[in-house]
């Protein structure tokens, strides 16, 4: 009799585990919906949440352009469907390149490299990530036509420098962010695209660690707000072919 009972307590555990472990798999898949999935690996697999530090990344900022007048003039179901299929192509092609998709706000897209792990590439693969974000686009865009959808068009900023990352926020709500000055300058460049007529803006910094590869052309420097000197940008043109 005491063995029968022990298979029966034994049983009944492993159906315990088998539901617990189900029910974690759906919250990690669901968690992943928000959160960069190299995060929640971390945290999964460490007794210490994720430790703020002081990290060298290469932010890329994207923008849609004329997408609030867009919203004002469609279904919202619409508009939420465009919105959320060009997430899904840009998100893909920035995970490609081994970046990592922060945050979404409205329709910007805030993307790090190496902002989780020391990447010595981060340069070449915001560049990279960039150049293919502007096929993807355009690709989208010929999907978004063959529905009778208006088209869309982005502005892309790229800066490296110093930032302060880490898992921030209450126990109500927290989510993996960066602070720094570095963010404001990226989302600065962005709007210069802009007023340079282009799609793609880079500062010197990242011009500096560019080989020949890239075709680059000089935007005139300008003067925007919170920066004592004007920023020195550069189109992205494209890669040369061999």
């Amino acid at each position: 009799m005491i063995i029968i009972r022990q298979k029966k307590r034994n049983r009944k555990l492993e159906k315990l585990l088998t539901h617990t472990n189900e029910k974690l798999e759906r919250l990690q898949i669901h968690f992943g919906r928000f959160t960069p999935k190299e995060v929640i690996e971390h945290l999964t697999d460490s007794d210490s949440a994720y430790q703020p530090s002081i990290r060298i990344v290469t932010v890329l900022f994207a923008d849609l352009r004329g997408f609030t007048k867009m919203c004002d003039q469609m279904d919202p179901s619409t508009v939420v469907g465009i919105l959320n299929g060009y997430f899904r192509c840009m998100s893909k092609v920035v995970s490609k390149h081994h970046g990592q998709v922060t945050e979404l706000i409205g329709d910007g897209i805030l993307t790090l490299f190496g902002a989780l792990r020391n990447n010595p590439w981060q340069v070449q693969d915001a560049v990279m990530a960039a150049l293919e974000m502007r096929k993807e686009l355009k690709e989208y865009n010929i999907e978004l036509q063959s529905k009778s959808l208006p088209e869309l068009s982005f502005g892309i900023g790229i800066h490296k420098g110093q930032v302060l990352a880490g898992v921030m926020g209450n126990y109500e709500l927290s989510k993996f962010g960066v602070v720094g000055d570095t963010i404001n300058v990226a989302a600065r460049v962005e709007t210069l695209t802009r007023e340079h007529n282009t799609d793609i803006l880079i500062t010197d910094k990242i011009m500096a660690e560019l080989d020949d590869r890239f075709v680059l052309k000089k935007m005139p420097p300008v003067m925007v707000k919170g920066k004592p000197e004007p920023i020195i940008t550069y189109s992205l043109e494209g890669i040369q072919k061999k």
